[in-house]
């Protein structure tokens, strides 16, 4: 069966619908532009972020270390310990290598790109290093601390919107 235009619809319907016309701005207009944005949505640093993470990672340490055998420095401790420094570590490796880029004389989009591919590709070889690290080297490491830990540093970026 041959589908069939819908009998109560206008012909204007099936055509293609209307382009829509862009009004391209001048230097001034987007300079414009760009200040109210940046009043209105003002930048976040991201080693605010990380300074972040490193404060729920001692306030989880804190946590944790009231269900160590003696109170304070125990094993849970130093898991919850190792859980921040494994999501610290390597979001700083990869800030320092942004700041490192956009440092450099040649910043274009694509270099830029390079980069922040290159930062993540980092990232996630350190991450996984360290996590095998302390799989391997650490005995007797306890994981629910070491994971909490982690993710809730990981997900410090959430509070971004709260500071917003």
């Amino acid at each position: 069966m041959i589908p069939q235009k819908n009998r109560f619809s206008e012909a204007n319907d099936w055509d293609e619908p209307d382009e829509e016309v862009y009004r391209v701005l001048s230097k001034g207009e987007m300079t414009a532009l760009q200040l109210s944005n940046a009043v209105k949505h003002p930048p976040l640093s991201p080693w605010r972020i990380l300074a972040a993470q490193v404060v729920l990672t001692v306030l989880s340490m804190v946590v944790w270390s009231i269900f160590g055998e003696p109170v304070g420095v125990s094993l849970y401790t130093q898991s919850a310990f190792l859980g921040g420094l494994i999501s610290v570590l390597p979001s700083t490796l990869f800030l320092i290598r942004l700041e490192l880029a956009k440092k450099t004389q040649i910043l274009n989009p694509g270099n830029y790109l390079a980069a922040l591919v290159s930062g993540e590709f980092i990232k996630i070889v350190v991450t996984l290093m360290l996590f095998l690290g302390v799989a391997f080297l650490i005995p007797g490491v306890h994981w629910v601390p070491l994971l909490v830990t982690y993710v809730l540093a990981l997900k410090c970026v959430w509070l971004a919107w709260l500071w917003r």
